[in-house]
C-alpha cells in the first residue's frame, strides 16, 4: 500500500511511554535512539521493541479513532446506540457521510496521518512487521523468540481485526516494504483478511502457550497478552464472520465452525487464569469492583494498565481519566449523561425486560410494574452499578470542597443530589429548556442520569487514584490507576453463547447466560431470570443473548459493533438501495430481516431522549446560585442516601416515597429537533455497514479501490467497485 509507506522513515528513537504491563516498566525509560539490527540479538533490546508495540497499540479511554476502539464514551460509536442521546454523524438524518472531501467526511479508519508513522494505520503495522522480522532474524533461543513473537503476532492481528470490522477486505502487508513509489498492495478479500488474522492469532496462542497456560503472566509482566487473549480475540473474529454483516445467507457452517473452535479452546483460555470475577459482597458489588482491581484480575483477558503517578507529566505518568469523566462536577469530575432509552429498558429485578419499553418483542416482559417516575425501583442488580440517580451514595476518597467550598464534602459520605430547579415556571415542562440548575453546586454542570459504570467506588474498592485538589502538571481528581479492560471473560462467555445459539446448541447457549447472571445474584429458583422457551426457540434465544450483551457490556464500547454485526438499524432490508449493490448483498437468511426475526424494533426511525428530576411544583422556582435551591429553602428535607452496601429494598422504597413528595421526572430533548422544533429520527444509511475510503486515503494511494456504495475520489466520484463480501 503506497500511501502507508511513501512518507515514512521508521523512527526507532522512541522513549518508551506506556506500561505494557506494570508500574515498574512505566518507570523504566530506556531510550532506543538509533538502534540497529544488533538490538535483536539481546532479549532486553527485543523486549524494548516489543514494549514499543504495546505503547502504540493498547486501547485507551480516548474516543473512537482509527487508533483506539470505542471504550464507552459518547463518541461516534456510543452516540449511535441506545447508550447516549444526541446524533452522531453515523445516525444524523441531516448528514450523509461522503468519501469525496472534508465536508461530512466518512471517518478515516484506514489511513490516519500518513506522514507520521505513529499516527498512521499501516505505520503501526509496519512497526510490528519490523519487530517480527528483527526478532526472527536474531540470535535469541527459540523459546525466547516465541515469547516475544507471540505477542507481536497478537498485535498485528489486533490491528487487522480493527480494519476488517470497518472495511471487510483491506491490504494485507506482512513484511517490510521499501517506501518507494509504486510499491503498493491491493485490498484482499474479507475472507483472506479473516484467515490472515486467525493465522496470526493461532501462531500467537501456540507461541505463548508454554509461558502463559499455567495461570498467565506473573509479577511485573502481568497485563501482557497471553494464549487466552489470542484465543478470545479469535473467538470475536469468528463470531463477526458468522454474523449477518458478513454471513448474509446465514450459512450454518460458519456458526458451527465458530462454535466447535471456541468451545474447544475455552479450556486454554481458562488455563491462562481467566474466569468470571467473583465476590460475595451484596448488590453486584463484584460486578462493580472487577473494573478496579489493582492486582491480577481473572476477568481482564485483554487489558491496558495505568498508574496514578502525578508530578512532572513525564512518560512514566500514565493515568486513566475515566473516573474523572464520569464523576459529577461537584466532585471535580465532568459527568456522562445516560439516555432515558437505556435506563428504561434495563431488566427488572426478576431479569425480564420492563413492560412498555418495546424493542425486544420476543422477550418476556416483567410481571413487576415499571414506574417511570421512580425508575430505580426493583431493577436488575447491575442497574445500580451502571447508573446514578439523585439520592444514591457514590463515595470517593477525597474532598471536593477543597476545590470549591460550596461543593459537598467529604467524599467518604458523598451522596449524589442532582435534581434540578428552574428559574421560570414556564420552562420547567419545556423539553428543550436549558434554564435549569442542579443542586449541591452542580448548577449548569448537572447531568440528568449519570453513567456510573466502571466507577472506582470508595464503598467497593480501595481507591486507585490520588485525589488532587486542582491540576498538578497533568494530574487532576480521579486520574487513576484503574485498568481498562477491552476484552473480559464475560464477553468470552457471551461470544460462545451466541455461536452456540447460531449452531443450534440452545441449551449450551442458555447455560452461558446463566453463568453471567449468577455472578450478579440470579439463581436457579427463577431460571436466572430467563424465560423458559430459550432452549426451544432459536430467535428468542438469540434475542436474549443480544439483550444480555447490551446490559452486561453497557458503556464498554461494544454495543455499536453488535448493532452493525446484526444489521439492527434496518434489519438488513435496505442494501438494494445502494448503487451497484451485488445480488449476494441481499439478506436471505433470518427471513430477510434480522430485526423481524429477532423481534427487535429497528433502530432507524427511533429517538433517544434524556431524563431529569426536578423539584415538585410546590417548591416553585429558584435562582442561578448554589444557595437558591427551592427545595431546601421552602421546607423540603433530604433523606439518607441509598447505600449499596446495605439491603436495598427498604431503602429504595423510602427513596421512592421521597421522590413522590419532592421530585418530578422530566423527559428532556435528547436527539435533535429541526428548526421548527419537530422531532428528528435516527437514520443509519445502509452503505455505512461497510465504510468507504476517505478522500485523504484515496488521494494518498490512488491504487486503493473504493468500497461499493461510496464514491471514488480518484475517479471523479464514480461509484466504488470493491465488494467486501466477495470471496
Amino acid at each position: 500500500m503506497k500511501a502507508a509507506y511513501k512518507f515514512f522513515s521508521l523512527g526507532l528513537g522512541i522513549i518508551l511511554t506506556l506500561a505494557s504491563c506494570s508500574d515498574e516498566f512505566l518507570q523504566d525509560k530506556k531510550n532506543y535512539d538509533n538502534v540497529n539490527s544488533d538490538i535483536y540479538n539481546y532479549y532486553s533490546g527485543c523486549n524494548g521493541r516489543l514494549n514499543d508495540i504495546y505503547s502504540w497499540c493498547l486501547p485507551t479511554t480516548n474516543d473512537l479513532t482509527w487508533k483506539y476502539p470505542s471504550m464507552g464514551n459518547k463518541d461516534l460509536a456510543g452516540a449511535s446506540t441506545e447508550e447516549y442521546s444526541g446524533f452522531s454523524n453515523f445516525v444524523n438524518p441531516e448528514i450523509e457521510l461522503s468519501s469525496m472531501g472534508s465536508t461530512n467526511a466518512v471517518p478515516d479508519f484506514m489511513m490516519g496521518t500518513q506522514s507520521n508513522i505513529q499516527e498512521a494505520v499501516y505505520g503501526r503495522i509496519r512497526n510490528i512487521n519490523d519487530v517480527i522480522a528483527g526478532i526472527s532474524g536474531g540470535t535469541l533461543s527459540d523459546a525466547e523468540k516465541n515469547i516475544l513473537l507471540g505477542q507481536a503476532y497478537f498485535f498485528r492481528a489486533w490491528c487487522y481485526y480493527n480494519l476488517m470490522k470497518w472495511y471487510g477486505g483491506v491490504p494485507i502487508v506482512s513484511e517490510i516494504k521499501d517506501p518507494i513509489e509504486g510499491n503498493t498492495t491491493p485490498r484482499s478479500s474479507a475472507r483472506e483478511v479473516k484467515d490472515f488474522i486467525i493465522a496470526d492469532l493461532d501462531r500467537a496462542a501456540s507461541m505463548l502457550a508454554d509461558k502463559t497456560m499455567s495461570g498467565g503472566w506473573s509479577g511485573t509482566d502481568y497485563g501482557r497478552v497471553t494464549t487466552g487473549t489470542a484465543l478470545a480475540l479469535k473467538g470475536r473474529v469468528l463470531l463477526l464472520w458468522a454474523s449477518p454483516l458478513f454471513n448474509r445467507a446465514n450459512e450454518e457452517s460458519r456458526w458451527t465452525e465458530a462454535y466447535q473452535t471456541m468451545k474447544a479452546e475455552k479450556d486454554s483460555i481458562d488455563a491462562c487464569g481467566y474466569g468470571l470475577f467473583q465476590s460475595s459482597a451484596a448488590n453486584a458489588a463484584g460486578f462493580a469492583s472487577m473494573f478496579c482491581q489493582s492486582g491480577k484480575n481473572p476477568e481482564a483477558v485483554f487489558v491496558t494498565l495505568y498508574n496514578n503517578i502525578t508530578g512532572d507529566g513525564l512518560d512514566n505518568q500514565k493515568n486513566n481519566r475515566w473516573e474523572r469523566d464520569i464523576r459529577p462536577a461537584n466532585t471535580g469530575g465532568g459527568g456522562k449523561n445516560a439516555s432515558a432509552m437505556l435506563v428504561d429498558m434495563f431488566p427488572m429485578a426478576d431479569g425480564k425486560i420492563p413492560a412498555g419499553t418495546g424493542t425486544y418483542s420476543k422477550l418476556q416482559t416483567s410481571d413487576s410494574a415499571y414506574i417511570k417516575d421512580t425508575p430505580f425501583l426493583d431493577r436488575d442488580p447491575r442497574f445500580y452499578r451502571t447508573f446514578a440517580f439523585p439520592g444514591f451514595r457514590w463515595a470517593y476518597s477525597g474532598d471536593a470542597s477543597q476545590i470549591d467550598k460550596n461543593n459537598p464534602g467529604p467524599g467518604s459520605s458523598y451522596v449524589l443530589w442532582n435534581y434540578v430547579w428552574y428559574t421560570d415556571l414556564n420552562d420547567q415542562n419545556n423539553a428543550e429548556s436549558g434554564s435549569s440548575y442542579g443542586a449541591d453546586n452542580l448548577l449548569s454542570s448537572k447531568v440528568g442520569v449519570y453513567v456510573r459504570k466502571k466507577s472506582d467506588d470508595a464503598d467497593v474498592n480501595s481507591a486507585l487514584y490520588t485525589y488532587v485538589a486542582g491540576d498538578v502538571k497533568g494530574a487532576a481528581p480521579f486520574y487513576s490507576a484503574a485498568p481498562l479492560i477491552e476484552l473480559r471473560y464475560a464477553e468470552v462467555l457471551l461470544n460462545l453463547a451466541e455461536v452456540a445459539c447460531g449452531a443450534n446448541h440452545l441449551d449450551e447457549a442458555v447455560g452461558y447466560l446463566q453463568q453471567i447472571r449468577a455472578r450478579v445474584g440470579y439463581t436457579a429458583a427463577n431460571n436466572y431470570g430467563l424465560q423458559t422457551n430459550l432452549t426451544s426457540d432459536q430467535a428468542a434465544c438469540m434475542s436474549a443473548i443480544l439483550y444480555e450483551r447490551q446490559i452486561e457490556l453497557a458503556y464498554e464500547g461494544k454495543r455499536f459493533d453488535d448493532m452493525r454485526r446484526w444489521l439492527l438499524y434496518d434489519g438488513g432490508t435496505q442494501f438494494a438501495s445502494i448503487s451497484g449493490c451485488p445480488d449476494d448483498w441481499k439478506l436471505t437468511g433470518w427471513g430477510g430481516n434480522t430485526c423481524t426475526w429477532l423481534g427487535f424494533t429497528a433502530f432507524n426511525g427511533q429517538r433517544r431522549e434524556n431524563m431529569e428530576f426536578r423539584v415538585a411544583d410546590k417548591y416553585g422556582v429558584g435562582g442561578s446560585t448554589y444557595d437558591s435551591d427551592p427545595l431546601l429553602k421552602n421546607g423540603g428535607t433530604r433523606i439518607d442516601g441509598v447505600d449499596l452496601r446495605q439491603e436495598l429494598a427498604p431503602q429504595l422504597t423510602t427513596l421512592a416515597s421521597w421522590y413522590s413528595n419532592n421530585l418530578v421526572r422530566n423527559d428532556k430533548k435528547g436527539d435533535a429537533r429541526d428548526s421548527q422544533h419537530n422531532d428528528e429520527y435516527i437514520k443509519f444509511r445502509p452503505n455505512y455497514y461497510f465504510l468507504g475510503m476517505s478522500s485523504g486515503a484515496s488521494a494518498a494511494d490512488k491504487s486503493l479501490s473504493q468500497t461499493i456504495g461510496w464514491q471514488d475520489y480518484n475517479l471523479g466520484g464514480t461509484m466504488g467497485t470493491f465488494d467486501p463480501l466477495a470471496e
